[in-house]
């Protein structure tokens, strides 16, 4: 949000700071659930929950990032005519801002 523009655009939203959810059994039950709004032909039950310490890595316990990853690998589920969701699906989706490695800040010696 660089320039006169993104100024423009950046003083239209709040930056909300959340912090990650800890891997453990509320994270288990948000997949579980994000899995169950899935509609896909080929998709195997229950194969996202075995995911979830996965998920949990590459999302960051980001829920919004985490979201992402689902949605963003079933759109190119359906538009594969995969119809299913697998680790390497879910690997092809970019993470988003809040997922990606952040830099390491350099420290002075």
């Amino acid at each position: 949000m660089a320039g006169v523009r993104g100024e423009q655009i950046a003083g239209r939203f709040t930056l909300i700071r959340t912090h990650p959810f800890p891997y453990g059994p509320e994270w288990k039950g948000l997949v579980r659930t994000l899995e169950g709004t899935l509609v896909l032909l080929r998709h195997e039950p229950f194969s996202l929950i075995r995911l979830d310490r996965f998920l949990h890595e590459r999302c960051g316990g980001m829920i919004g990032s985490l979201s992402h990853q689902i949605r963003g690998a079933a759109i190119d589920a359906i538009l594969t005519g995969t119809e299913e969701l697998t680790k390497y699906g879910l690997e092809d989706v970019p993470l988003d801002l809040a997922a990606s490695p952040k830099p390491r800040r350099r420290t002075a010696r």
